[in-house]
């Protein structure tokens, strides 16, 4: 090599290149103007949102290096990594609810937009174009899929996805046979949110710990496939729906931390979601249950739908977002059809149908001065289930939803039922057994 040659290598040489050693500080704050990030708690965002996987990172950092190191790569990428988050590191990113973060620029809910660009926790992958076309196919493929007075439910639940809020506290599920077309929704908002929405199971966030930490500075997350089977519990999605405050999350290897979660659900199935021993009305009044329409047998298939309905994602976005202006001025209360509120009655009084029990006639009349035993009213009850060709509930439950309701069914619990031979016992009063 000529001293020409020497002098090139040195000079092309960046600062940061000492001997074998590398100046990392000097490193950080180079790929820091090349590319300008933040880190809060332990994630990377740069100007369009979180970056979901740290490996795009540690790639950049590896071609800045290769050609200055021929060994030891893979552990010095692994500590600038570590040096480049308490460089960039910040306490926290601003939790915007009045504003989308998009491509080009911020579009505000009441309808401006500014080309601006800041770091933000979520950005979504579409450009704002108010003049876009009317999407026509989705609307059509719509039309076809559910029934019209329940379209406006979809429209508003899909722009309310569009901001890190929880203030509706609903999830929403569509429930048919089967072969209808409701998983290609989820593959157009694939294209709208991007990395903003994950895929997961409902089954899964319930009872797998390290599965809600996923969520984390996710807006939306599909489950295209829901189970039949009922969940074992229900906190976790409950607390997610109405999430207000930090949550416990846990990664695989990692000590547990708060976090901040503001996931919407989105689920696709055969049935609505079911709770195994949550028969609580505080869980089914957080869903909204949308039956699709029955597949027309007539109807062709399109296989390459998925791919039309994409390229009209600008038009869908500006359709979700008049969805989000209306739910935000009917101060995020969802339109909800008749069809649709007895959805979820027929849905409640599936799980728990104690209420339907205590509707009933010929089983129980009651009373001023009537009582019964808690025993006495779970015979009937089991008889009256038997009668009907429905499940019961466990006894506990049964008593502890009575308790629960007392003032509603006209009933007092007491621990003070007299039985023959001077047993005492619990049960109600107000209420005697046919």
């Amino acid at each position: 090599m000529t001293e020409q040659q020497d002098n090139e290598i040195i000079q092309a040489r960046p600062e940061w290149v000492c001997g074998r050693h590398v100046d990392e500080l000097a490193f950080c704050q180079e790929l820091l103007r090349e590319l300008p990030l933040v880190c809060v708690n332990g994630h990377f965002y740069s100007m369009e949102g979180r970056i979901s996987n740290e490996d795009k990172i540690g790639k950049l950092i590896f071609d800045k290096l290769k050609p200055w190191m021929k060994s030891g790569l893979n552990a010095h990428v692994e500590k600038l990594l570590q040096v480049l988050r308490r460089e960039c590191w910040m306490e926290e990113l601003p939790r915007y609810e009045d504003r989308i973060m998009l491509a080009d620029g911020t579009l505000w809910i009441d309808g401006g937009f500014t080309e601006d660009k800041c770091f933000c926790r979520n950005r979504l992958p579409v450009y704002f174009q108010p003049g876009a076309p009317e999407p026509k196919r989705w609307l059509a493929f719509l039309h076809e899929l559910l029934w019209e007075e329940d379209i406006p439910t979809l429209q508003e639940y899909l722009g309310y996805c569009l901001i890190p809020s929880t203030k509706a506290q609903k999830m929403l599920m569509l429930v048919g046979r089967g072969g209808e077309g409701k998983s290609r929704i989820g593959t157009v908002l694939r294209a709208i949110f991007g990395d903003n929405m994950v895929q997961n199971s409902m089954g899964k966030i319930e009872t797998n710990r390290f599965a809600r930490a996923d969520l984390e500075g996710a807006l939306l997350m599909v489950d295209d496939d829901m189970q039949m089977e009922a969940l074992p519990q229900t906190n976790y999605i409950k607390a997610i729906v109405t999430a207000d405050a930090p949550m416990d999350l846990e990664k695989k290897g990692i000590q547990s931390y708060q976090g901040e979660l503001y996931t919407r659900f989105l689920g696709f199935g055969n049935g609505s979601l079911k709770a195994l021993y949550d028969s609580s009305e505080g869980f089914y009044r957080r869903q909204i249950i949308l039956n699709v329409r029955p597949r027309d047998p007539q109807r062709k298939d399109d296989p390459n739908l998925a791919e039309k309905l994409i390229r009209e994602k600008e038009g869908i976005f500006n359709w979700c977002f008049l969805g989000l202006m209306r739910l935000v001025e009917n101060n995020y209360v969802f339109t909800i059809s008749k069809r649709a509120r007895e959805n979820l009655r027929s849905a409640f009084r599936d799980a728990n149908n104690v209420g339907e029990f205590m509707r009933s006639v010929g089983y129980f009349q009651r009373t001023p001065e009537g009582q019964a035993s808690s025993k006495e009213l779970y015979r009937v009850y089991k008889q009256w289930c038997d009668d009907n060709v429905t499940h019961s509930l466990s006894a506990k439950r049964f008593v502890a939803w009575l308790i629960e309701q007392q003032e509603r069914c006209q009933i007092q619990y007491t621990n003070s039922i007299y039985l023959p031979g001077g047993r005492r016992v619990r049960g109600f009063t107000g209420i005697e057994v046919v």
